[in-house]
């Protein structure tokens, strides 16, 4: 059986897109293959957050096994699947000392016109508290900007999630606005930030390494 190098070397000669990485000192992201979405099932059934609270606007960690796991896959496969360079979505799994911690959402819609993203993210409750949810977020902001020269970053948090406040405050991101969504069942703030890249110009890194873009950029909508 191939090694998964082999395999994802394998895939990007079809898709590109699973040649892709973003490296830090601390994580890199990459495109999972799907040994690896595996491997983020079982952080998932390990827990990414406190059962008394939701820190996401979709519920999708309230459902039980094993709807969560197969709606979990349809909609990582639906990812690949419907893959357009005017409306994509690129999530970047998260690998720590060699095992996937969690995952790095990067999403665009029109993005050779408006040059703007949105990022998610989730990552496995045993590894929070480690920094590891900013450092994640400066890899794939890296990636916008730097990589695929976008001009803003959208992202937000519900009322009550400080610990994703806090990374995105520390990013750069400054308040763009509120709305009121419904989680489980209840009216909640959801508050929405935004990072233009003149900001994050100011405080770029320059140990964030990114290889494999050059191939990937058409699938992007982008040619910098």
């Amino acid at each position: 059986m191939p090694e998964p190098t082999e395999i994802r070397e394998r895939l990007a000669g079809y898709l590109p897109l699973f040649g892709l990485t973003v490296t830090t000192p601390r994580l890199t992201l990459q495109l999972p293959t799907d040994p690896e979405l595996i491997e983020l099932l079982e952080v998932i059934e390990r827990g990414v957050h406190d059962p008394t609270d939701m820190p996401f606007r979709l519920g999708w960690t309230d459902v039980a096994s094993p709807q969560r796991e197969r709606a979990s896959l349809s909609h990582w496969w639906g990812s690949r699947a419907s893959w357009k360079p005017s409306d994509w979505h690129w999530m970047g799994g998260v690998r720590v000392d060699g095992q996937i911690v969690g995952v790095q959402d990067l999403l665009a819609r029109e993005f050779s016109s408006l040059r703007e993203v949105t990022s998610g993210s989730f990552i496995g409750r045993e590894h929070q508290g480690r920094g590891l949810g900013k450092e994640m977020r400066a890899a794939v902001l890296h990636l916008a900007f730097d990589g695929l020269h976008a001009e803003r970053a959208f992202s937000g948090y519900l009322e009550g999630n400080v610990s994703s406040r806090r990374v995105s405050e520390s990013l750069g991101y400054v308040p763009n606005g509120w709305s009121t969504v419904m989680v489980r069942g209840k009216p909640v703030r959801e508050f929405h930030l935004v990072l233009e890249r003149s900001v994050w110009e100011s405080r770029r890194r320059d140990d964030i390494r990114i290889e494999g873009l050059d191939e990937c950029l058409e699938l992007f909508g982008s040619t910098r």
